[in-house]
Protein backbone atom coordinates (compact mmCIF):
# COMPACT_ATOMS: atom_id res chain seq x y z
CA UNK A 1 0.00 0.00 0.00
CA UNK A 2 1.41 3.39 -1.05
CA UNK A 3 1.12 6.34 1.36
CA UNK A 4 0.70 9.81 -0.13
CA UNK A 5 2.53 12.54 1.82
CA UNK A 6 0.67 15.86 1.85
CA UNK A 7 3.20 18.65 1.27
CA UNK A 8 2.18 21.91 2.97
CA UNK A 9 2.07 24.85 0.55
CA UNK A 10 4.44 27.71 1.35
CA UNK A 11 3.19 31.22 0.71
CA UNK A 12 4.96 34.52 0.21
CA UNK A 13 3.66 38.06 0.56
CA UNK A 14 3.85 40.66 -2.19
CA UNK A 15 3.79 44.14 -0.67
CA UNK A 16 3.90 47.64 -2.11
CA UNK A 17 3.52 51.00 -0.38
CA UNK A 18 1.96 54.26 -1.54
CA UNK A 19 3.28 57.05 0.64
CA UNK A 20 2.01 60.61 0.76
CA UNK A 21 4.61 63.00 2.12
CA UNK A 22 3.68 66.58 3.01
CA UNK A 23 6.33 69.09 1.94
CA UNK A 24 7.23 71.66 4.57
CA UNK A 25 6.91 74.79 2.46
CA UNK A 26 5.58 77.91 4.17
CA UNK A 27 2.74 78.28 1.65
CA UNK A 28 0.46 75.98 -0.33
CA UNK A 29 1.26 74.39 -3.67
CA UNK A 30 -0.75 76.82 -5.84
CA UNK A 31 -1.52 79.77 -3.52
CA UNK A 32 -0.08 81.98 -0.77
CA UNK A 33 -2.10 80.56 2.15
CA UNK A 34 -0.13 79.21 5.11
CA UNK A 35 0.51 75.48 5.57
CA UNK A 36 0.74 75.85 9.38
CA UNK A 37 -0.38 72.72 11.24
CA UNK A 38 -2.97 73.09 14.01
CA UNK A 39 -4.45 76.43 12.98
CA UNK A 40 -8.17 76.99 13.77
CA UNK A 41 -10.41 75.30 11.16
CA UNK A 42 -10.87 77.09 7.83
CA UNK A 43 -8.45 79.94 8.58
CA UNK A 44 -5.66 78.96 6.13
CA UNK A 45 -7.82 79.15 3.02
CA UNK A 46 -8.18 81.38 -0.04
CA UNK A 47 -10.15 81.53 -3.32
CA UNK A 48 -7.56 79.39 -5.16
CA UNK A 49 -7.50 76.39 -2.80
CA UNK A 50 -11.30 76.69 -2.47
CA UNK A 51 -11.71 76.49 -6.25
CA UNK A 52 -13.60 79.76 -6.70
CA UNK A 53 -14.57 80.73 -10.28
CA UNK A 54 -12.02 82.70 -12.27
CA UNK A 55 -8.97 82.01 -10.06
CA UNK A 56 -5.66 80.77 -11.46
CA UNK A 57 -3.27 78.44 -9.61
CA UNK A 58 0.46 79.21 -9.75
CA UNK A 59 3.02 76.51 -8.91
CA UNK A 60 5.10 77.18 -5.78
CA UNK A 61 8.73 77.01 -6.99
CA UNK A 62 9.83 75.50 -3.66
CA UNK A 63 7.47 72.54 -4.18
CA UNK A 64 9.16 71.72 -7.48
CA UNK A 65 12.62 72.03 -5.88
CA UNK A 66 11.67 69.76 -2.97
CA UNK A 67 10.04 67.18 -5.26
CA UNK A 68 13.10 67.04 -7.52
CA UNK A 69 15.47 66.73 -4.54
CA UNK A 70 13.35 63.92 -3.10
CA UNK A 71 13.40 62.20 -6.49
CA UNK A 72 17.19 62.53 -6.72
CA UNK A 73 17.63 61.17 -3.19
CA UNK A 74 15.53 58.16 -4.22
CA UNK A 75 17.78 57.56 -7.24
CA UNK A 76 14.97 58.43 -9.66
CA UNK A 77 15.20 59.71 -13.21
CA UNK A 78 14.01 63.32 -13.19
CA UNK A 79 11.74 64.19 -16.10
CA UNK A 80 13.00 67.16 -18.14
CA UNK A 81 9.35 67.71 -19.13
CA UNK A 82 6.32 66.91 -16.96
CA UNK A 83 2.83 68.30 -16.43
CA UNK A 84 -0.09 68.51 -14.01
CA UNK A 85 -3.43 66.79 -14.58
CA UNK A 86 -6.93 67.04 -13.18
CA UNK A 87 -8.08 63.97 -11.31
CA UNK A 88 -11.88 64.11 -11.18
CA UNK A 89 -13.77 62.78 -8.19
CA UNK A 90 -16.38 64.03 -5.76
CA UNK A 91 -15.80 64.05 -2.03
CA UNK A 92 -17.01 66.64 0.54
CA UNK A 93 -13.46 67.68 1.52
CA UNK A 94 -12.40 68.31 -2.11
CA UNK A 95 -13.76 71.82 -2.79
CA UNK A 96 -13.09 71.85 -6.57
CA UNK A 97 -14.46 68.31 -7.12
CA UNK A 98 -11.12 67.54 -8.74
CA UNK A 99 -7.56 67.25 -7.49
CA UNK A 100 -4.57 68.72 -9.31
CA UNK A 101 -2.07 65.86 -9.50
CA UNK A 102 0.31 64.26 -12.02
CA UNK A 103 -0.73 61.25 -14.09
CA UNK A 104 1.20 60.02 -17.12
CA UNK A 105 4.19 62.39 -16.93
CA UNK A 106 5.31 62.48 -13.27
CA UNK A 107 8.32 64.51 -12.16
CA UNK A 108 10.36 61.41 -11.16
CA UNK A 109 10.37 57.70 -12.07
CA UNK A 110 12.37 54.45 -11.87
CA UNK A 111 14.31 54.84 -8.64
CA UNK A 112 15.21 52.74 -5.62
CA UNK A 113 15.73 52.97 -1.90
CA UNK A 114 18.04 50.79 0.20
CA UNK A 115 16.66 49.29 3.39
CA UNK A 116 18.87 47.75 6.06
CA UNK A 117 17.76 45.24 8.66
CA UNK A 118 20.28 44.34 11.37
CA UNK A 119 19.86 40.76 12.64
CA UNK A 120 20.57 39.40 16.13
CA UNK A 121 24.21 38.74 15.20
CA UNK A 122 24.68 42.39 14.26
CA UNK A 123 24.87 41.62 10.54
CA UNK A 124 23.35 44.24 8.24
CA UNK A 125 21.08 42.71 5.59
CA UNK A 126 20.60 45.24 2.80
CA UNK A 127 17.99 45.20 0.06
CA UNK A 128 16.98 47.63 -2.68
CA UNK A 129 13.27 48.43 -2.98
CA UNK A 130 12.25 49.84 -6.35
CA UNK A 131 10.49 53.20 -6.60
CA UNK A 132 7.97 53.24 -9.47
CA UNK A 133 7.29 56.97 -9.42
CA UNK A 134 7.21 60.17 -7.39
CA UNK A 135 4.73 62.88 -8.33
CA UNK A 136 3.48 66.21 -6.99
CA UNK A 137 -0.12 66.89 -6.01
CA UNK A 138 -2.32 68.94 -3.71
CA UNK A 139 -3.88 67.58 -0.53
CA UNK A 140 -7.62 67.53 0.14
CA UNK A 141 -9.32 68.93 3.23
CA UNK A 142 -10.30 66.99 6.33
CA UNK A 143 -13.68 65.69 7.48
CA UNK A 144 -14.40 65.79 11.21
CA UNK A 145 -17.23 63.44 12.15
CA UNK A 146 -19.44 64.23 15.14
CA UNK A 147 -20.61 61.44 17.41
CA UNK A 148 -18.06 58.94 16.04
CA UNK A 149 -14.43 58.89 14.91
CA UNK A 150 -15.48 57.86 11.41
CA UNK A 151 -18.42 58.32 9.07
CA UNK A 152 -20.22 55.17 10.25
CA UNK A 153 -22.16 56.02 13.39
CA UNK A 154 -21.61 59.77 13.24
CA UNK A 155 -24.57 62.13 13.53
CA UNK A 156 -23.04 65.00 11.54
CA UNK A 157 -19.80 65.93 9.73
CA UNK A 158 -17.82 69.15 9.51
CA UNK A 159 -15.19 70.08 6.92
CA UNK A 160 -11.86 71.78 7.65
CA UNK A 161 -10.30 73.06 4.41
CA UNK A 162 -6.99 74.18 5.98
CA UNK A 163 -5.24 71.16 4.46
CA UNK A 164 -6.73 71.71 0.97
CA UNK A 165 -3.91 72.73 -1.34
CA UNK A 166 -1.10 71.67 1.01
CA UNK A 167 1.74 70.32 -1.19
CA UNK A 168 2.36 66.57 -1.29
CA UNK A 169 4.60 64.16 -3.10
CA UNK A 170 3.23 60.67 -3.57
CA UNK A 171 5.90 57.96 -3.64
CA UNK A 172 4.85 54.60 -5.08
CA UNK A 173 7.08 51.58 -4.47
CA UNK A 174 7.51 48.51 -6.63
CA UNK A 175 5.99 45.31 -5.12
CA UNK A 176 9.46 44.29 -3.88
CA UNK A 177 8.65 44.09 -0.16
CA UNK A 178 8.12 40.65 1.37
CA UNK A 179 7.39 41.18 5.07
CA UNK A 180 5.94 43.59 7.59
CA UNK A 181 9.44 44.23 8.93
CA UNK A 182 10.73 45.21 5.47
CA UNK A 183 7.72 47.50 4.94
CA UNK A 184 8.24 49.25 8.29
CA UNK A 185 11.93 49.72 7.52
CA UNK A 186 11.11 51.08 4.05
CA UNK A 187 8.75 53.67 5.59
CA UNK A 188 11.34 54.61 8.24
CA UNK A 189 14.05 55.04 5.62
CA UNK A 190 11.73 57.29 3.61
CA UNK A 191 11.16 59.36 6.73
CA UNK A 192 14.92 59.63 7.37
CA UNK A 193 15.57 60.72 3.78
CA UNK A 194 12.95 63.50 3.69
CA UNK A 195 14.13 64.75 7.09
CA UNK A 196 17.79 64.76 6.00
CA UNK A 197 16.78 66.68 2.87
CA UNK A 198 14.76 69.13 4.95
CA UNK A 199 11.80 68.80 2.56
CA UNK A 200 9.38 67.42 5.19
CA UNK A 201 9.19 66.90 8.94
CA UNK A 202 7.88 63.37 8.25
CA UNK A 203 5.71 63.36 11.39
CA UNK A 204 3.24 60.48 11.07
CA UNK A 205 1.20 61.66 14.06
CA UNK A 206 0.49 64.96 12.27
CA UNK A 207 -0.25 63.28 8.94
CA UNK A 208 2.91 64.57 7.26
CA UNK A 209 3.75 60.99 6.26
CA UNK A 210 0.83 58.71 5.40
CA UNK A 211 1.27 55.17 4.13
CA UNK A 212 -1.25 52.94 2.36
CA UNK A 213 -0.16 49.33 2.01
CA UNK A 214 -1.10 46.87 -0.74
CA UNK A 215 -0.77 43.22 0.31
CA UNK A 216 -1.35 39.95 -1.53
CA UNK A 217 -0.10 36.42 -0.97
CA UNK A 218 0.75 33.66 -3.43
CA UNK A 219 2.29 30.18 -3.31
CA UNK A 220 6.09 30.31 -3.45
CA UNK A 221 7.15 29.79 -7.07
CA UNK A 222 3.99 31.21 -8.60
CA UNK A 223 4.60 34.16 -10.93
CA UNK A 224 1.11 35.65 -10.90
CA UNK A 225 0.21 37.97 -8.03
CA UNK A 226 -2.63 37.11 -5.69
CA UNK A 227 -5.67 39.35 -5.12
CA UNK A 228 -4.51 42.70 -3.71
CA UNK A 229 -5.93 44.16 -0.51
CA UNK A 230 -5.25 47.77 0.52
CA UNK A 231 -4.77 48.66 4.20
CA UNK A 232 -5.27 52.19 5.56
CA UNK A 233 -5.24 53.93 8.96
CA UNK A 234 -1.72 53.07 10.16
CA UNK A 235 -0.16 55.90 12.16
CA UNK A 236 3.15 54.36 13.23
CA UNK A 237 5.87 52.13 11.81
CA UNK A 238 5.07 49.36 14.28
CA UNK A 239 1.40 49.57 13.21
CA UNK A 240 2.47 49.13 9.57
CA UNK A 241 4.42 46.00 10.50
CA UNK A 242 1.66 44.52 12.68
CA UNK A 243 -1.10 45.29 10.16
CA UNK A 244 0.81 43.57 7.36
CA UNK A 245 1.67 40.54 9.50
CA UNK A 246 -1.98 40.18 10.47
CA UNK A 247 -3.16 40.56 6.86
CA UNK A 248 -0.63 37.99 5.55
CA UNK A 249 -1.88 35.48 8.12
CA UNK A 250 -5.54 36.29 7.38
CA UNK A 251 -5.12 35.88 3.62
CA UNK A 252 -3.05 32.69 3.96
CA UNK A 253 -5.63 31.06 6.25
CA UNK A 254 -8.45 32.13 3.91
CA UNK A 255 -6.75 30.59 0.87
CA UNK A 256 -5.98 27.39 2.81
CA UNK A 257 -9.65 27.05 3.76
CA UNK A 258 -10.82 27.59 0.18
CA UNK A 259 -12.13 31.12 0.71
CA UNK A 260 -11.75 33.62 -2.13
CA UNK A 261 -9.79 36.80 -1.34
CA UNK A 262 -11.81 39.88 -2.28
CA UNK A 263 -10.12 43.02 -3.64
CA UNK A 264 -11.00 45.57 -1.00
CA UNK A 265 -9.82 48.38 1.24
CA UNK A 266 -9.40 47.45 4.90
CA UNK A 267 -8.73 49.52 8.02
CA UNK A 268 -6.22 48.67 10.73
CA UNK A 269 -7.91 48.63 14.14
CA UNK A 270 -5.18 49.44 16.67
CA UNK A 271 -7.31 48.44 19.68
CA UNK A 272 -8.24 44.98 18.44
CA UNK A 273 -5.02 44.48 16.43
CA UNK A 274 -6.79 43.36 13.26
CA UNK A 275 -7.87 44.66 9.85
CA UNK A 276 -11.57 45.18 9.09
CA UNK A 277 -13.29 45.66 5.74
CA UNK A 278 -13.95 49.29 4.82
CA UNK A 279 -15.15 49.02 1.22
CA UNK A 280 -15.01 46.50 -1.61
CA UNK A 281 -13.36 47.68 -4.81
CA UNK A 282 -15.44 46.93 -7.90
CA UNK A 283 -12.50 47.84 -10.13
CA UNK A 284 -10.25 50.77 -10.91
CA UNK A 285 -11.98 54.16 -10.69
CA UNK A 286 -12.33 56.27 -13.81
CA UNK A 287 -10.87 59.58 -12.71
CA UNK A 288 -11.16 61.06 -16.25
CA UNK A 289 -7.68 62.56 -16.09
CA UNK A 290 -6.87 65.36 -18.50
CA UNK A 291 -4.02 67.91 -18.59
CA UNK A 292 -4.54 70.79 -16.15
CA UNK A 293 -5.33 73.74 -18.47
CA UNK A 294 -4.44 76.50 -15.97
CA UNK A 295 -0.84 75.40 -15.26
CA UNK A 296 1.81 75.27 -18.00
CA UNK A 297 4.04 72.17 -18.36
CA UNK A 298 7.14 71.95 -16.17
CA UNK A 299 10.60 71.94 -17.68
CA UNK A 300 13.64 71.26 -15.51
CA UNK A 301 16.84 72.44 -17.20
CA UNK A 302 20.10 70.51 -16.96
CA UNK A 303 21.69 73.46 -15.16
CA UNK A 304 18.87 73.64 -12.60
CA UNK A 305 19.06 69.88 -12.02
CA UNK A 306 22.85 70.03 -11.51
CA UNK A 307 22.46 72.91 -9.05
CA UNK A 308 19.91 70.98 -6.97
CA UNK A 309 22.11 67.87 -7.05
CA UNK A 310 25.00 69.78 -5.51
CA UNK A 311 22.74 70.88 -2.63
CA UNK A 312 21.87 67.32 -1.60
CA UNK A 313 23.29 66.32 1.80
CA UNK A 314 24.96 63.01 2.56
CA UNK A 315 21.99 60.67 3.02
CA UNK A 316 21.43 58.09 5.82
CA UNK A 317 22.48 55.03 3.79
CA UNK A 318 25.67 56.79 2.64
CA UNK A 319 26.48 57.71 6.24
CA UNK A 320 25.91 54.15 7.44
CA UNK A 321 28.29 52.77 4.83
CA UNK A 322 30.94 55.41 5.66
CA UNK A 323 30.70 54.89 9.42
CA UNK A 324 31.26 51.15 8.97
CA UNK A 325 34.08 51.37 6.42
CA UNK A 326 35.93 54.47 7.65
CA UNK A 327 35.21 54.57 11.39
CA UNK A 328 34.95 50.84 12.06
CA UNK A 329 31.56 51.05 13.75
CA UNK A 330 29.12 48.15 13.87
CA UNK A 331 25.98 48.01 11.74
CA UNK A 332 23.89 48.50 14.89
CA UNK A 333 25.88 51.61 15.91
CA UNK A 334 25.56 53.18 12.47
CA UNK A 335 21.79 52.57 12.43
CA UNK A 336 21.27 54.33 15.76
CA UNK A 337 23.60 57.24 15.01
CA UNK A 338 22.15 58.03 11.57
CA UNK A 339 18.47 57.74 12.52
CA UNK A 340 18.34 61.46 13.39
CA UNK A 341 20.38 63.83 11.23
CA UNK A 342 21.04 66.16 14.21
CA UNK A 343 22.49 63.26 16.21
CA UNK A 344 24.66 62.27 13.23
CA UNK A 345 25.93 65.87 12.91
CA UNK A 346 26.75 65.97 16.63
CA UNK A 347 28.62 62.65 16.45
CA UNK A 348 30.59 63.71 13.38
CA UNK A 349 31.54 67.04 14.97
CA UNK A 350 32.82 65.12 18.02
CA UNK A 351 35.01 62.89 15.85
CA UNK A 352 36.21 65.92 13.84
CA UNK A 353 37.26 67.54 17.14
CA UNK A 354 39.52 64.56 17.89
CA UNK A 355 37.13 62.30 19.79
CA UNK A 356 37.48 58.53 19.68
CA UNK A 357 34.73 57.33 17.28
CA UNK A 358 33.68 54.21 19.21
CA UNK A 359 33.74 55.98 22.58
CA UNK A 360 31.81 58.94 21.16
CA UNK A 361 29.25 56.55 19.66
CA UNK A 362 28.79 54.78 23.00
CA UNK A 363 28.29 58.05 24.90
CA UNK A 364 25.82 59.38 22.31
CA UNK A 365 23.81 56.15 22.12
CA UNK A 366 23.87 55.54 25.88
CA UNK A 367 23.97 58.27 28.53
CA UNK A 368 23.34 61.22 26.21
CA UNK A 369 20.30 59.63 24.54
CA UNK A 370 18.90 58.68 27.95
CA UNK A 371 19.32 62.29 29.09
CA UNK A 372 17.56 63.61 25.96
CA UNK A 373 14.59 61.30 26.51
CA UNK A 374 14.36 62.14 30.19
CA UNK A 375 14.54 65.90 29.60
CA UNK A 376 12.48 65.73 26.37
CA UNK A 377 14.97 67.88 24.48
CA UNK A 378 17.01 67.70 21.28
CA UNK A 379 20.74 66.99 21.13
CA UNK A 380 21.23 70.59 19.93
CA UNK A 381 19.91 71.82 23.31
CA UNK A 382 22.46 70.15 25.61
CA UNK A 383 25.35 71.99 27.26
CA UNK A 384 27.89 69.32 26.31
CA UNK A 385 29.17 70.51 22.95
CA UNK A 386 30.88 68.12 20.49
CA UNK A 387 34.33 69.49 21.34
CA UNK A 388 33.61 68.88 25.05
CA UNK A 389 32.65 65.25 24.38
CA UNK A 390 35.80 64.85 22.28
CA UNK A 391 37.84 66.13 25.23
CA UNK A 392 36.04 63.73 27.57
CA UNK A 393 36.95 60.72 25.41
CA UNK A 394 40.57 61.95 25.29
CA UNK A 395 41.02 62.28 29.07
CA UNK A 396 39.53 58.81 29.54
CA UNK A 397 41.90 57.36 26.94
CA UNK A 398 45.01 59.01 28.42
CA UNK A 399 44.10 57.83 31.93
CA UNK A 400 43.38 61.25 33.42
CA UNK A 401 40.01 59.93 34.64
CA UNK A 402 38.23 56.59 34.68
CA UNK A 403 34.98 55.78 32.88
CA UNK A 404 33.19 55.82 36.22
CA UNK A 405 34.35 59.36 37.02
CA UNK A 406 33.29 60.40 33.50
CA UNK A 407 29.78 59.09 34.21
CA UNK A 408 29.73 60.95 37.53
CA UNK A 409 30.54 64.33 35.97
CA UNK A 410 28.44 63.85 32.82
CA UNK A 411 25.13 65.21 34.26
CA UNK A 412 26.81 68.53 35.11
CA UNK A 413 28.45 68.69 31.68
CA UNK A 414 25.15 67.95 29.94
CA UNK A 415 23.28 70.65 31.81
CA UNK A 416 25.95 73.35 32.16
CA UNK A 417 28.56 72.52 29.52
CA UNK A 418 32.21 73.51 29.85
CA UNK A 419 35.55 71.74 29.71
CA UNK A 420 35.58 68.22 31.23
CA UNK A 421 39.30 68.57 32.01
CA UNK A 422 38.80 71.81 33.92
CA UNK A 423 35.85 70.33 35.82
CA UNK A 424 37.91 67.28 36.82
CA UNK A 425 40.76 69.47 38.05
CA UNK A 426 38.37 71.75 39.93
CA UNK A 427 36.72 68.82 41.70
CA UNK A 428 40.03 67.02 42.36
CA UNK A 429 38.94 63.92 40.48
CA UNK A 430 42.09 63.23 38.49
CA UNK A 431 42.76 59.50 38.42
CA UNK A 432 45.46 58.07 40.68
CA UNK A 433 47.84 56.15 38.44
CA UNK A 434 50.89 56.14 40.69
CA UNK A 435 51.79 52.52 41.50
CA UNK A 436 53.29 53.26 44.93
CA UNK A 437 50.29 55.39 45.97
CA UNK A 438 47.82 52.65 45.01
CA UNK A 439 49.94 49.93 46.68
CA UNK A 440 49.96 51.93 49.92
CA UNK A 441 46.14 52.18 49.87
CA UNK A 442 45.84 48.44 49.10
CA UNK A 443 48.06 47.65 52.09
CA UNK A 444 45.78 49.78 54.30
CA UNK A 445 42.66 48.00 53.01
CA UNK A 446 44.15 44.51 53.53
CA UNK A 447 45.31 45.43 57.03
CA UNK A 448 41.83 46.74 57.88
CA UNK A 449 40.08 43.50 56.78
CA UNK A 450 42.09 40.52 58.17
CA UNK A 451 39.02 38.19 58.29
CA UNK A 452 38.19 38.72 54.63
CA UNK A 453 41.87 38.27 53.73
CA UNK A 454 41.96 34.94 55.58
CA UNK A 455 38.76 33.75 53.86
CA UNK A 456 40.20 34.72 50.47
CA UNK A 457 43.35 32.70 51.11
CA UNK A 458 41.10 29.89 52.28
CA UNK A 459 39.58 29.62 48.80
CA UNK A 460 36.89 32.35 48.63
CA UNK A 461 38.54 34.10 45.68
CA UNK A 462 35.40 36.09 44.87
CA UNK A 463 36.39 38.37 47.75
CA UNK A 464 38.88 39.99 45.39
CA UNK A 465 35.99 42.18 44.15
CA UNK A 466 35.39 43.26 47.77
CA UNK A 467 38.98 44.48 48.14
CA UNK A 468 38.84 46.32 44.79
CA UNK A 469 35.62 47.99 45.92
CA UNK A 470 37.22 49.08 49.21
CA UNK A 471 40.18 50.65 47.38
CA UNK A 472 37.84 52.49 45.01
CA UNK A 473 35.75 53.66 47.98
CA UNK A 474 38.82 54.89 49.83
CA UNK A 475 40.01 56.83 46.77
CA UNK A 476 36.50 58.08 45.88
CA UNK A 477 36.72 56.20 42.59
CA UNK A 478 39.97 57.88 41.56
CA UNK A 479 42.26 54.83 41.61
CA UNK A 480 43.04 53.47 38.13
CA UNK A 481 40.70 50.42 37.99
CA UNK A 482 42.93 48.31 35.75
CA UNK A 483 46.05 49.03 37.78
CA UNK A 484 44.15 48.44 41.04
CA UNK A 485 43.00 45.01 39.87
CA UNK A 486 46.51 43.99 38.83
CA UNK A 487 48.14 45.20 42.05
CA UNK A 488 45.51 43.56 44.30
CA UNK A 489 45.97 40.23 42.45
CA UNK A 490 49.71 40.53 42.99
CA UNK A 491 49.32 41.32 46.70
CA UNK A 492 46.79 38.53 47.35
CA UNK A 493 48.88 35.92 45.61
CA UNK A 494 52.13 37.08 47.20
Amino acid sequence: MTTTVQVKTEYEAIIGLETHCQLNTQTKIFSASSTEFGAPPNTNIDPICMGMPGVLPVLNQKVLEYAVKAGLALNCQIAPYSKFDRKQYFYPDLPKNYQISQYDLPIAENGWLEIEIVDEDGTANRKKIGITRLHMEEDAGKLVHGGSDRLSGSTYSMVDYNRAGVPLVEIVSEPDIRSGLEAAEYAQELQRIVRYLGVSDGNMQEGSLRCDVNVSVRPVGQKEFGTKVEIKNMNSFSAIQRAIEYEIQRQTEAIESGEKIVQETRLWEEGSQLTISMRVKEGSSDYRYFPEPDIPPIEVSTQQLDDWKTELPELPAQKRHRYESKLGLSAYDTRVLTDDCKVAEYFEATVAAGGNAKQAANWVMGDITAYLKNEKISITDIGLKPENLAELTTIIEDGTISGKIAKDILPELLSKGGSPKELVEKKGLIQISDTKAIEAIIDEVLAAHPEELEKYRGGKTKLKGFFVGQVMKKTQGRADPKMTNQLISKKLEG
